[in-house]
């Protein structure tokens, strides 16, 4: 297939890209920088901010994978200029371009809008798609972990010094950054069923309480590790502190801070993907070993 595809150069999207080009699909990615020549690949040096670049993205393709979003931003300004006002733009292009098929990647934070100004914004964007003309699915992933991710290297990080600090007692779920790319590229066939709302996880049943995690991190970097869990007054404290110290760095926002203590993070399984589509093929426990193995042959752990 023709694939049009935003946050190619992100974490999910580089895994995204990589198994677009295995499964030989040719892929249009759209980026703010420079990028090296790959097979099977063609830049469109653009924005979501810039509908024109959207418009020479989505230009000829047969599917969009709408992966780019905000995650971390100051205020509820940044969260809606990312979240809301780029899927509208990519949106109007595929619309535009009569696309066949739109994959929105949301979060299971838009289930609870109102802990956060980032699950508010991923709502919006929600009601934007489903309002669209075209045939569409959304896919809300819980926790994404995998070789090159960032967001949760801070919990490798403190599993590897033997103490892991935690939100207030509560459930989560997760999913390897393949299986999610799996899935991703699985929703773009036109067959799929339309108007999809997909919470995909790693097949365990009910999630992972928030110690249990904490203690499979310690077996992925080979560590006995305590577990901690912090009230959410210690959380917000901590937020305003890295606020202070790393500003516009900072990884521990209190819009993060909020939802990060909602004590159940877990998939619902009516909304789990149609099995005759798509299954998570890799064990958490074997995920996070590997990701540990990457951190360390990276130079990040």
């Amino acid at each position: 297939m023709k694939l049009a595809i935003t946050g190619a150069t992100g974490f999910v999207g580089r895994h995204l890209l990589d198994l677009a080009v295995a499964e030989g699909h040719r892929v249009r990615a759209l980026t703010r920088r420079p990028q090296q020549e790959r097979d099977g690949i063609t830049w469109i040096d653009g924005a979501l901010d810039q509908p024109d670049s959207l418009d020479r993205l989505a230009e000829g393709t047969d599917a969009v994978i709408h992966v780019a979003g905000v995650l971390n931003a100051r205020d509820g300004a940044g969260f809606e200029a990312g979240n809301v006002a780029g899927t509208a733009n990519m949106l109007a292009a595929a619309e535009k371009a009569g696309v066949a098929r739109f994959v929105h990647v949301s979060s299971l934070a838009a289930r609870e809008p109102k802990l956060s100004m980032y699950g508010a914004s991923k709502a919006r964007s929600e009601a934007l798609v489903e309002a669209s003309s075209l045939s569409f699915a959304i896919v809300r992933p819980p926790a994404v972990y995998g070789p090159g991710d960032r967001e949760t290297l801070e919990l490798f990080k403190m599993a590897a010094r033997g103490l892991v600090l935690l939100p207030p007692t509560g459930r989560l779920s997760v999913i390897h950054a393949d299986d999610l790319a799996r899935l991703l590229l699985a929703l773009t066939n036109p067959a799929c069923p339309d108007q999809l709302v997909i919470e995909p996880d790693d097949g365990r049943q009910g999630g992972w309480s928030h110690a249990e995690f904490g203690q499979a991190l310690g077996r992925a970097v080979g560590r006995r590790v305590m577990t901690l869990s912090m009230p959410q007054s210690i959380l917000m404290l901590g937020a305003r502190i890295d606020g202070l110290v790393r500003r516009d760095k900072a990884k521990l926002t209190a819009d993060r801070a909020a939802y990060f203590c909602h004590p159940d993070w877990t998939v619902e399984p009516s909304r789990g993907a149609p099995e005759s589509l798509w299954r998570p093929a890799i064990d958490t426990e074997q995920g996070l070993a590997e990701t540990a193995r990457w951190y360390r042959e990276a130079g990040w752990l």
